[in-house]
């Protein structure tokens, strides 16, 4: 859930809200208040929220939201809630996603301010409930129909519930035994004018065959029409172990919109199954409780501190994680966490082991993270988390199955060149002065090669104090292909808040001016001044 804010004076009310809403984040105007989320332009971050179907809450007025939303209303049954709060939290109003529990949402909320929302749904305040949004495990069949039935119970109609439907033993529905009107409850295919049909989410599929190039989503339904079963009760495809790495079912699955569970054995009897087997449960189905998912792994960048500049790839994958992982300063950068998430935090240099721990968790199926500070693949740890798979696979096989991604981020030479204007606008190398790694005649060697190739420099951990004297040799060495006036950026905890920008000549340039938070760029023969920006033509003579 997004909590978005325009201004400093809402922030208050909206920390009160997330504190009832653990997984919720707080999403500010970026030029007026500082969040877990910034953005530029409210219009543009709060469709993008709702296109993505995550929940809005928006305290600031309604015709605000309704304005920038406009242009995307289309399916009703699709949206998701949106709300809008008084900045003062006094007034909740309930705006979109009836069918997806705006209203119940509206009611959490107000509970947390100490309020009554103020809901307009005639239904919903008749009887109590919201027929066409039943809880989580089920499903209404049929959004028009289910419209209908309202009205007509709205009109005097009464109505009888068929099957079991604990959540409206307390709503205040016109009820008669002999009613020409049902609720039923079935995971059966049904068609019926008179009903309104809500499906369980009871049905498991087993896949023991999960052959490439096969339409298993179409096997799935082909089996569900045979049996009358409804495609809605459907509540998860299960399969075994060794089929966890297979894109067909992974395709499958979404192409059903249902999870996707991996177990020893089947879930139930399927004995006599060719291929695909059905099960029928009573009620609606755990899904967490059976076998587990596909654990992923995901490498993300940061970016180089402020909440603007990470992008929402990266903010999305902390925000699903269950496990994160990474040195103590970036994994402080990454939260606030909530409270189901598990937080590993480890010393910057046992890179390996942390890398090896989260293949250990992602294969145990969980959805585990592993943040760097700026790009995950500068100097950081997307190469240490392949290095431990490429050494690790043959011992751990099960490690293959992980699910893996990498998530770019705004590494540090590109900060500090965009605050500083464009020194990477040609040809550039970027080199790291740690010899921890590799030997100091090393780079050496690699930084002779970049003078004499005329490349601008980016360089990262410049100085350290076991290695007070390597920068002014580096620089030394730099000194052969550079004239003294050649401009040379320093950039300090760029996007953080002790930010530090500073331009000099290369002849002005000693390890004085630079420490292992600073990042170096030093130009070209062509790169140039122009008032206080530094610019690298995209030409070369």
């Amino acid at each position: 859930m997004a909590i978005v804010v325009l201004g400093g004076g809402a922030l208050d009310t909206a920390r009160r809200i997330q504190a009832s809403f653990p997984d919720s984040q707080v999403h500010g105007l970026a030029s007026r208040v500082s969040a877990d989320v910034a953005y530029e332009d409210f219009g543009a971050h709060v469709r993008g929220l709702y296109v993505a179907g995550t929940p809005i809450v928006a305290l600031c007025s309604a015709g605000i939201v309704i304005r920038a939303l406009a242009s995307c209303l289309a399916d009703k049954g699709a949206e998701p809630p949106v709300l809008a709060v008084a900045q003062d939290g006094s007034t909740v109003v309930p705006l979109l996603g009836g069918m997806r529990g705006v209203n119940v949402l509206a009611r959490e909320i107000g509970a947390a301010l100490h309020v009554t929302p103020a809901i307009t749904t005639g239904g919903e305040l008749r009887f109590g409930q919201c027929l066409l949004a039943p809880p989580e495990g089920y499903a209404l069949a049929d959004i028009e129909q289910g419209k209908r039935f309202v009205s007509d119970l709205l009109a005097g109609e009464t109505t009888r519930i068929e099957g079991r439907a604990p959540w409206l033993d307390d709503a205040a529905l016109p009820r008669a035994d002999d009613a020409r009107l049902a609720v039923r409850i079935t995971p059966l295919a049904a068609s019926d004018e008179d009903s309104l049909v809500i499906h369980p989410r009871c049905v498991l599929a087993w896949i023991e065959d999960a052959s490439a190039g096969d339409d298993i989503a179409e096997r799935v339904r082909l089996a569900m029409r045979e049996h009358g079963l409804a495609p809605l009760a459907l509540a998860a495809l299960t399969a075994p172990l060794h089929h966890m790495a297979s894109e067909s079912l992974a395709h499958a699955a979404r192409a059903l919109d249902v999870p996707l569970r991996f177990c020893d054995a089947a879930p139930f009897d399927a004995r006599h199954a060719r291929g695909i087997a059905l099960h029928v449960h009573d009620a609606p189905v755990d899904v967490q409780s059976i076998g587990r998912a596909r654990g992923t792994l995901t490498v993300i960048g940061l970016g180089p501190g402020s909440a603007e500049l990470m992008t929402p790839a990266a903010r999305n994958a902390l925000v699903a994680a269950q496990d994160v992982l990474g040195y103590e300063t970036y994994v402080r950068m990454s939260g606030p966490f909530r409270d189901d998430q598990r937080v590993h935090m480890t010393d910057n240099r046992e890179e390996l082991q942390r890398a090896r721990h989260a293949f250990e968790l992602a294969s145990e199926g969980r959805r585990v993270v592993v943040v760097s500070s700026g790009d995950p693949g500068v100097f950081a740890m997307a190469a240490a988390v392949l290095e431990a798979l490429d050494k690790g696979q043959r011992e751990h096989p099960e490690w293959s199955a992980v699910k893996f991604a990498i998530v770019p981020g705004v590494s540090a030479s590109l900060a500090t060149a965009a605050r500083a204007g464009a020194p990477l606008g040609h040809d550039f190398c970027v080199l790291s002065l740690s010899d921890n790694l590799k030997p100091w005649s090393v780079i050496e060697t690699r930084i002779a090669h970049a003078g004499e190739a005329d490349l601008v420099m980016a360089f990262y951990n410049p100085l350290s104090k076991a290695r007070p004297w390597q920068f002014d040799r580096a620089i030394e060495i730099v000194r052969r292909y550079r004239d003294a006036d050649t401009p040379v950026v320093l950039g300090r905890d760029i996007g953080r808040p002790a930010e530090a920008l500073r331009i000099v000549t290369l002849g002005e340039l000693t390890g004085e001016l630079v420490d292992m938070r600073t990042m170096v760029i030093v130009g070209s023969s062509t790169t140039r001044v122009v008032g206080d920006w530094v610019y690298t033509p995209r030409w070369h003579a």
